[in-house]
């Protein structure tokens, strides 16, 4: 593969030479976010499309802001989502053996060369040309040429590392969601790629570790794109083939702004937190800036059945929160009771509500979960059913009026021995109701209150058979 060959030519006249290879490759300098799991489910789906490998590469080699608990949060997000990769997760603070040899071999070919400049001459440097109006960057002062004397290395001082980027020419590459790219080599100064204390840099770890990994495919955020003609040039220097980049467009709020944390940019895990299910949330991410045509729905094997860079649009996607609760609403409905009600009971448990065998969770959350737009709403519902209720005093002098309090009384009377059944159920308040004189409002209101604190249920009668009819009675008995 070339970045100059058209990428549909490729897989037309090779598919059988390509073996497809992704990689996510986080830093752990804080949680795995929205956009960073849309990169993920993306370079995912494309390997499994096109039956590759997917790879984990965890970046950790800003050593001052990477953490371990950063590293679990990007492992727990990966987990929850279901993004199991194929191989990794890699570390690259356990490779620095390999990015020294790779420094090593670009020095020895002259692509690299040592660099005494001080941070603070860099920045007094930078200072003077923006002064002129200039774009700051390394002057090249310890940068070797043809003929050039240069200066006495200061003694005992530790030279930083730079990449001598070629002076002149274009790097040019074919991005497969933004289309072609071309960068004057002129616009790019040498790079440090390894610090004054020996510690390799991001661009250069990158480079070493995708012709490593034999990726073909680097899918990321458009963050990058300034990254991309430095590490072309690099890969190159290596010898090492250039893989195929395809950059993402950013994720903005439905206001147009950045995505922050108002918007809803926060931990993955947070979502689980909130009660999303991970298929909602990969739903919607899979329609972040990605369309089959009018679909809104599918499973993640439909997505990678269909998945591939074409219809990626390049600009910029928006975050609905409106939109994923739709989807999360809709999955909670689809989703088994007995799933649904594994996934509920720790979160009552972590509230302190002890679940019992009766009420049957599954079954409260079967009756519910048509209104419930995630887990911690259906847990709210689900926690009045376990805990003992005090009925709320204003509503019940709103709801339950005189006129409503003999047909309570009589429902009470003839809930002693109904069949235990919504049916039945039903059948003993319309009669109740019918005998005086009554709206299906006037008795079906004070119900609810009185069993779950709530004006708002599923139909009484089904709410009413929930519980065991023992409780039932102490519940709507406290009235009379």
């Amino acid at each position: 593969m070339h970045p100059n060959i058209p990428y549909n030519e490729t897989f037309r006249l090779r598919p059988q030479m390509i073996m497809i290879r992704t990689r996510f490759a986080p830093s752990p300098t804080g949680f795995l976010h929205i956009g960073g799991a849309r990169t993920a489910l993306f370079a995912w789906a494309f390997a499994r499309h096109h039956g590759g490998r997917f790879i984990l590469r965890v970046e950790d080699t800003d050593v001052a802001r990477s953490t371990p608990e950063a590293v679990q949060a990007i492992l727990d997000g990966m987990e929850w989502l279901g993004l199991t990769p194929d191989e990794g997760p890699f570390y690259q603070m356990r490779r620095m053996d390999r990015y020294r040899a790779a420094i090593d071999q670009l020095l020895a070919s002259g692509h690299a060369y040592p660099c005494y400049t001080t941070p603070g001459e860099l920045e007094r440097m930078r200072e003077e040309q923006r002064a002129r109006g200039q774009k700051p960057r390394y002057d090249g002062t310890w940068r070797p040429e043809p003929g050039k004397t240069l200066p006495v290395p200061p003694a005992g001082a530790r030279p930083a590392i730079r990449f001598r980027n070629p002076a002149e020419g274009v790097v040019a590459w074919r991005d497969l969601v933004k289309g072609p790219i071309e960068i004057a080599n002129a616009e790019l100064d040498d790079l440090v790629i390894a610090r004054q204390d020996g510690t390799p840099t991001y661009n250069f770890c990158v480079v070493v570790d995708d012709w490593d990994m034999r990726i073909t495919h680097v899918i990321r955020g458009d963050d990058h794109v300034n990254n991309t003609p430095r590490q072309i040039n690099i890969f190159k220097a290596l010898g090492a083939e250039v893989p195929w980049f395809a950059h993402l467009s950013m994720i903005l709020g439905n206001d147009g702004t950045k995505l922050s944390k108002r918007h809803g940019a926060v931990s993955v895990m947070q979502y689980h937190e909130d009660g999303y299910l991970p298929e909602a949330v990969l739903n919607y991410l899979a329609r972040l800036g990605w369309s089959h045509g009018d679909d809104e729905m599918f499973s993640m094997r439909q997505f990678c059945d269909w998945f591939d860079l074409d219809h990626i649009t390049p600009s910029a996607a928006q975050f609905n929160t409106e939109k994923l609760n739709w989807l999360n609403a809709h999955y909670i409905q689809q989703a088994d009771d007995e799933r649904l009600a594994g996934l509920v009971r720790p979160r009552l448990e972590a509230r302190g509500v002890a679940v019992g065998k009766t009420p049957s969770l599954q079954a409260i959350i079967g009756v519910y979960k048509k209104r419930a737009v995630n887990l911690n709403e259906l847990a709210d519902v689900a926690e009045t059913f376990f805990i003992d209720l005090e009925p709320n005093a204003e509503l019940l002098a709103r709801h339950l009026t005189p006129e409503a309090r003999p047909a309570l009384a009589g429902f009470i009377a003839g809930l002693e021995d109904v069949p235990w059944e919504a049916p039945a159920i039903a059948a003993l308040i319309e009669r109740c109701i019918g005998e005086h004189g009554l709206k299906m409002p006037r008795l079906a209101m004070p119900l609810r209150i009185l069993l779950t604190g709530r004006t708002q249920t599923p139909s009484v009668d089904a709410v009413v058979a929930l519980f065991p009819r023992e409780m039932a009675l102490r519940r709507l008995s406290v009235v009379l």
